[in-house]
């Protein structure tokens, strides 16, 4: 993955122009996809998994570069790991459901990526000042916790909810 590859290298201004470049075509081509119903099935599946294969990968790089704390990157994986595991139960155990992201999801997404953007700038375009970045550490934290709850709540309800209908 060539944002990685160049983080490694602490190219940070090409793995920041990298990683804007990668988000805003991933943005077309979902607007593209909508606006003209070019979604397939498995377009439905793959696009999100690579979007959050590129993101995972970044959190992995900066923490392995020193820039994002172990304890956050462990949140993030284990609230991804979560929302999987429960979507992949729920979807072979409950019922085939397609599961739209939820207002939290998104908001912890942005913040996400807000982070990997501004430690990506911090390294060599712009010197934020002391404690930004930190902040951003644990409101991602937050909305990971949050958003995580959010998924195990609201689809917990479901399946509790379709397996009182079928008993």
């Amino acid at each position: 993955m060539p944002v990685v590859w160049t983080m490694l290298q602490h190219r940070y201004d090409v793995a920041l122009a990298l990683f804007v470049v990668a988000g805003l075509s991933d943005a077309l081509d979902g607007y593209l996809a909508r606006k003209y119903h070019w979604g397939s099935h498995l377009g439905g599946w793959l696009d999100p998994l690579a979007d959050k294969a590129m993101q995972v990968s970044a959190y992995i790089t900066l923490t392995w570069l020193g820039w994002i704390p172990l304890w956050l990157l462990a949140a993030v994986i284990i609230r991804d790991l979560l929302i999987v595991c429960g979507g992949v139960y729920y979807y072979y155990r409950v019922e085939r459901a397609n599961a739209a992201p939820m207002l939290i999801g998104k908001i912890n997404t942005l913040v996400q990526i807000l982070l990997v953007i501004v430690i990506l700038m911090h390294q060599g375009l712009f010197a934020f000042p002391p404690g930004v970045i930190d902040m951003l550490f644990f409101i991602v934290l937050a909305t990971t916790v949050l958003s995580g709850l959010d998924y195990v709540l609201t689809w917990g309800r479901k399946a509790v909810r379709i397996k009182r209908v079928q008993e």
